[in-house]
C-alpha cells in the first residue's frame, strides 16, 4: 500500500517511524503527526446503499432489504445512522412488496385492481423490478 499524503495536513513529507501492530508507521515532518496505513475494508457498491436506504424509507424491515439485496441487516442499520435516516411513521398504511421481471409487471398493472386505493413504486432491482405498494390497514 502506498501512502500519498498525511491525513492530518495533507503533506507529503514524511518519513518511516516505526511498526505497530505488524502495519508500519509514518510520522509527518510538517506537523509531527504519527499515522499508518488505512485498512482498506470490504466496500459494497453506493448501489446497494441507494437502494437499501430507498427500501428503509418506503417501509421495509432490515431483515426484509437483507433477504431482497444481500446486503446485512447490520450494515442497512449501520448506513441509516450514519446518514441520519428518519422514516416517517403512519400507523394507517403498511407496504407489501413483490418481486417481478418486466413481462409480470406488465401484466400486474393491466389489472386495475391491483393499484386501486394504494400507492405503488416500482423500482429497478438488477435484472428484476421490485413493487412497493401500500395499503391500509383494514378497521
Amino acid at each position: 500500500m502506498t501512502i500519498d499524503l498525511c491525513p492530518n495536513c495533507s503533506s507529503d513529507q514524511y518519513v518511516k517511524s516505526g511498526i505497530v501492530n505488524k502495519r508500519q508507521r509514518y510520522r509527518c515532518k510538517k506537523c509531527n503527526y504519527y499515522f499508518t496505513v488505512n485498512k482498506i475494508g470490504k466496500k459494497i457498491d453506493d448501489y446497494y446503499v441507494n437502494k437499501s436506504l430507498q427500501l428503509y424509507l418506503e417501509g421495509l424491515t432490515y431483515r426484509e432489504i437483507e433477504r431482497i439485496l444481500g446486503v446485512s441487516h447490520v450494515s442497512v442499520m449501520n448506513w441509516v445512522k450514519k446518514y441520519n435516516i428518519k422514516r416517517p411513521y403512519n400507523t394507517n398504511y403498511h407496504p407489501t412488496y413483490r418481486i417481478l421481471n418486466a413481462s409480470e409487471l406488465g401484466k400486474y398493472f393491466l389489472e386495475t385492481e391491483n393499484i386501486k386505493g394504494a400507492g405503488v413504486v416500482v423500482t429497478e432491482l438488477g435484472d428484476k423490478f421490485m413493487l412497493i405498494k401500500w395499503e391500509r390497514f383494514k378497521d
